[in-house]
């Protein structure tokens, strides 16, 4: 597993009523701040900061129609030709990832394939190389 070492980013967080918002630069909107929101932001930032990422090719929840379902995937990256390249799924901090968690994103994977399948709870990273059948654990994220 991989163990993200978040940079500092100065998020923009507000209160309304009791419910705390962020503000989501992807999006270019507020949301709701949930312990999922908050290991997304920040997982972004990893990607933009550390990992060289252009910001410009990071796509946060966007629909996708799987079968009959529409589902929301957590983070897709494109390559530089803006093909799908990389999705990463986000849970909260403190939820294990499991097998369960895998076997949702290779869904989402169906409809939108990509070579990369990335897996976050905030505190550890999964990442998955698939070529063909063949699916290889990672030890880092790939460069862009």
């Amino acid at each position: 597993m991989i163990n993200p070492i978040y940079p500092h980013h100065e998020f923009r967080i507000k209160k309304e009523g009791d419910i705390s918002r962020i503000f989501c630069e992807s999006r270019k909107i507020w949301v709701k701040l949930t312990p999922e929101e908050w290991v997304r932001q920040n997982f972004i930032q990893w990607l933009v900061q550390e990992m060289k990422y252009p910001a410009s090719m990071i796509a946060v929840e966007k629909e996708i129609r799987l079968f009959e379902l529409n589902k929301r995937f957590d983070i897709l990256v494109y390559d530089r030709n803006h093909v799908p390249w990389m999705m990463v799924e986000c849970k909260a901090q403190g939820v294990p990832l499991t097998e369960k968690t895998l076997m949702q994103v290779l869904r989402y994977n169906m409809a939108v394939p990509v070579p990369y399948i990335v897996m976050t709870n905030g505190s550890y990273v999964r990442a998955i190389a698939r070529k063909g059948d063949a699916v290889t654990e990672l030890a880092e994220l790939p460069a862009y």
